[in-house]
């Protein structure tokens, strides 16, 4: 096993919670689709435990919609942005506010949601345009360092946005201090083993329903356009990178690959593969203990980066 990828055992509860979910969510294997998905899938994540003491707030940075999640005592120059997950066709900032949370609180960092722009109304790069528009917004705001999470579709617009940061084509004053994302989607040729690997084991996905959503955020773009698929860019200069996947997903590949790759071109990168879990799995905070370990270890990491560099900015 590689000394950059830690493999966590499927805790014996945990198995027993995910083979009921499994069993309540086979009948809907595969037919989430685009728009006519946004309001059970917003119902979905609005169901995710809310931590405590946080606070939420709506506001547009350059015209991008979005909410900030404010665990108390946060720092004022300090920021995290959000990026959420959905296939880039679900999913809304409101809807990720009580997931954002447990990962806001942990990390004590204020954190913006942004509502970037869906497909298929708004193909690619939309979102990636309106993402860059959100992190040079912070500029305004005097956030001296900033970090990127995302999941799902959202970790493959937190990672394009590392990447175009490490180019130099933000061209801001912030210092960019970690990247943190879950089951990321890095590969729109859907070109990873795991596809296969792991048909059977994913509950909620097919290879087929993958690809209409992803043709729906993709056009006429070419798959391997660095801008849409992050597996295919340049990692040079990217900032520390955390990874974390389910071993029961058809996305595993997309993450082992990413972290290889990274590791390849000298980043500080690390991945998590937590066996026995589906795609979204920290989102059942509360029910599964893996859920609770994994947003531990990402909250500890954004504070540490953020921390780290605050202390050399002293």
């Amino acid at each position: 096993m590689h000394n950059h990828v830690v493999v966590h055992p499927l805790d014996p509860d945990d198995g027993s919670v995910i083979a009921a979910m499994r069993a309540a969510v086979a009948p809907q294997k595969g037919k989430v689709r685009g728009r006519e998905g946004r309001s059970p899938y917003d119902g979905l994540m609005e169901s995710v435990r809310r931590y405590d003491n946080v606070t939420f707030k709506a506001e547009a940075l350059n015209g991008v919609p979005g909410i900030w999640v404010q665990p108390a005592n946060a720092r004022a120059d300090e920021a995290i942005v959000h990026l959420h997950g959905g296939w880039f066709s679900l999913g809304s900032a409101k809807a990720y506010r009580h997931l954002v949370s447990q990962i806001a609180a942990r990390a004590g960092v204020n954190t913006f949601i942004p509502d970037y722009r869906l497909a298929p109304e708004n193909p690619f790069p939309a979102a990636v345009d309106d993402v860059m528009t959100v992190y040079r917004a912070l500029d305004s705001r005097d956030i001296r360092r900033v970090a990127i999470t995302g999941d799902s579709a959202g970790g493959n617009l937190a990672l394009v946005q590392s990447v175009r940061i490490a180019n130099g084509n933000a061209h801001t004053k912030a210092t960019h201090v970690g990247t943190v994302v879950l089951s990321p989607v890095t590969d729109l040729l859907l070109a990873g083993d795991s596809y296969e690997t792991r048909a059977e084991t994913d509950p909620l996905f097919t290879r087929s329903q993958v690809v209409e959503l992803v043709n729906a955020y993709l056009g006429k773009t070419d798959p391997k356009n660095p801008l849409a698929s992050p597996l295919y860019a340049t990692f040079d200069g990217l900032a520390p990178l955390r990874v974390h996947v389910g071993d029961a997903e058809i996305l595993l590949d997309d993450s082992r690959r990413l972290v290889d790759r990274a590791i390849a071109a000298g980043v500080d990168a690390a991945l998590d593969i937590w066996m026995g879990m589906p795609h979204g799995f920290a989102g059942n905070v509360g029910s599964l203990k893996a859920a609770a370990q994994a947003l531990d270890i990402i909250g500890k990491f954004l504070a540490e980066k953020l921390g780290a560099a605050a202390a050399l900015n002293a």
